[in-house]
């Protein structure tokens, strides 16, 4: 079953190397859909159908914190499987996020990293690719 996955980061640069890794590691990707912010993020949600979503933590307008929490007040975004990828340091925000159901990949972080949380949050199975690397982003 392909995967529709929403990245949401306000760097540019940042949503497409998570698009270049989720393209290698070798998991089935159905769409994958992209937002700025935190708002835009919730605005794709209610668009597309997404299977998971990939979130930065630090993001203006509205943060990724403030988007997870959002989520968890609708019934479409209660059990929504998220990943926080930030380089968040606060020891206290990173649990506060995880208590909300959120995984956490630090940046930089190594494609198989990407891999395990999704694999760890959606329960998918996957075959690894030839093209698979261990090159950090």
């Amino acid at each position: 079953m392909p995967l529709n996955i929403l990245v949401v980061d306000d760097s540019s640069v940042t949503r497409a190397m998570i698009i270049k890794t989720l393209k290698i590691i070798g998991l089935p990707l159905g769409e994958i859909y992209q937002a700025a912010n935190g708002l835009e993020g919730i605005e794709a949600l209610e668009e597309n159908w997404v299977d998971i979503a990939l979130v930065d933590v630090n993001m203006p307008i509205m943060n990724g914190e403030e988007m997870l929490r959002q989520l968890r007040e609708t019934p479409e975004g209660k059990n929504l499987p998220v990943i926080m990828v930030s380089t968040e340091g606060s020891q206290t925000r990173i649990e506060s996020l995880q208590e909300q159901g959120a995984k956490f990949v630090h940046k930089p972080f190594a494609p198989e990293a990407i891999r395990q949380a999704i694999v760890e949050i959606t329960g998918i199975s996957y075959e690894p690719t030839s093209t698979e690397s261990d090159t950090d982003f």
